[in-house]
């Protein structure tokens, strides 16, 4: 027993350490929300579905078969079923039967039907290809945030490390009479400020955790945290294609299309259904039954012992009243309930055809609402056309414009670099004062920040055009 609780303990300690070292990368992430995020699960239900109405359309073929089973009392007046005389009594009757029906001809809308389904399945299929693809730009989009926060904070920290050296090296100048105290009171501000602006990263790391973690389906936020890894610019010779050609690659590969195709499809389909009501109908049915009372049966006749003879007519010529025995049913134990199915068993077949004729212009005003249908599936296929166009051309616009701003970005961040290692030489000589050091290093800091921001802002723009120019999720570069 204590063997076994051991073993427990140290499977619950395992864990926790696992989970407190976990650290997922970008394709542990989209992967992981492919699988757990409720969006897509909810896609996946909706495609489980389309299956569901294939199964109900190929039902449509299979004969229906019914059975039904009654076992009542009947008290009062009621017919005796063997004598058929009505009397007062209390009687149990059984009755079972079996029908099958099978539809032989309905105007095709059992084929129409499961053609339909099938065209619904493809179009859920799209429809859950389309949000994963949303799903792993969120989480890469998330991700990113969450290393753009990191790296933030991390330069913070680089500077705040610097501050604390040149404060350290201000104050012996200061004791020393070489430099003035606002110099030191400058670095000691510059100090506050950064410790101040630490704090708000680390706020901004946490907080972009829990987005990341919402995403994926994770609950556990304490523990969640991502590999910290520098993901470098990749792909982007898919911007050596011209915006137009990545417009034709979107339109053959991009779910948007594929849905709106298969959303006219489906609705040209209902017209045919509707069209099919205009068709006669036939099918065929079979039916067996059989029944049992427990009702006394008639097992012969006898004399009535209270009137032996009744009077059946008179001689015309002389009168004569005419008698014959007057005979009554002789009533004896029901047979066996078995006995009794098989003897009043019976089945019934045929045929039923219906031809519509007039139904208050039902049928004729639901093909009306089904090419209404077609008519704007058509005007969504278009917009839908019109709207991804237009989405391209911002991708391909953006990418285009955030790899310019993250050169210039690169550019300005290597400048700054001189300019602050200038500054802090003149610094440390004494040939500039603190406050002039502190403007520079501000500087310096920003640029690194716009840098950091350009560039994973030109990573994410660059995966949403390679998405659109029809590159798989599973082969995304990062």
């Amino acid at each position: 027993m204590k063997n076994n609780s051991l073993m427990v303990f140290l499977m619950l300690l395992c864990s926790v350490l696992y989970s407190q070292e976990k650290k997922w990368t970008l394709e542990e992430c989209v992967n992981y929300a492919l699988e757990n995020n409720l969006s897509v699960k909810q896609s996946e239900l909706d495609l489980e579905l389309t299956d569901i109405e294939r199964r109900d359309a190929l039902g449509n073929f299979i004969p229906s078969v019914n059975a039904q089973a009654t076992n009542a009392w009947n008290s009062g007046l009621t017919q005796n079923v063997t004598t058929g005389i009505l009397q007062n009594q209390t009687v149990r009757n059984f009755s079972a039967g079996v029908t099958a029906g099978i539809t032989l001809f309905d105007g095709l809308r059992n084929f129409k039907q499961l053609q339909r389904a099938k065209m619904s399945k493809l179009a859920g299929e799209y429809s859950l290809e389309k949000m994963k693809d949303d799903i792993t730009l969120f989480v890469a989009d998330a991700y990113l945030q969450v290393l753009f926060n990191k790296q933030n904070l991390e330069i913070i920290q680089s500077q705040n490390e610097v501050s604390l050296e040149q404060l350290e090296r201000t104050t012996d100048l200061v004791d020393a009479g070489v430099l003035p105290m606002g110099d030191l009171l400058e670095i000691k501000a510059t100090i506050a400020d950064e410790e101040q602006r630490i704090i708000l990263a680390e706020n901004q790391i946490q907080i972009s955790l829990i987005n990341l973690a919402q995403i994926l389906g994770i609950r556990d936020y304490k523990n969640f945290n991502i590999a910290e890894r520098d993901y470098g610019v990749f792909g982007s010779e898919v911007l050596n294609n011209s915006v137009q050609e990545v417009v034709e690659r979107a339109r053959e590969e991009r779910s948007e299309i594929k849905i709106a195709q298969a959303n006219m499809d489906l609705a040209a389909q209902d017209v045919e259904l509707s069209k099919g009501a205009y068709l006669p109908s036939l099918g065929a049915f079979f039916n067996y039954n059989t029944r049992e009372s427990g009702q006394e049966r008639v097992i012969g006749f006898e004399a009535d012992p209270q009137d032996p003879f009744r009077e059946i007519g008179v001689v015309r010529e002389t009168e004569q009243i005419v008698v014959a025995p007057n005979s009554i049913a002789a009533l004896g134990d029901p047979l066996p309930f078995f006995d009794q199915l098989s003897r009043n068993d019976g089945f019934s077949y045929g045929f039923q055809l219906s031809i519509p004729i007039l139904n208050g212009f039902a049928t004729r005003n639901q093909v009306k609402r089904s090419e209404v249908g077609v008519k704007r599936a058509e005007y969504r296929l278009e917009q839908a056309k019109q709207d991804l166009e237009a989405n391209v051309y911002q991708a391909y616009t953006d990418a285009k414009g955030s790899f310019k701003a993250y050169e210039a970005a690169l550019v300005a961040a290597e400048a700054q670099a001189k300019a602050f290692e200038y500054a802090s030489e003149r610094f440390d000589v004494g040939l500039t004062n603190a406050f002039d050091f502190s403007q520079a290093k501000i500087r310096y800091e920003n640029t690194q920040r716009e840098a950091l921001r350009a560039k994973y802002d030109y990573i994410f723009k660059l995966k949403v055009v390679e998405l659109y120019f029809g590159i798989p999720v599973s082969e995304l570069k990062f």
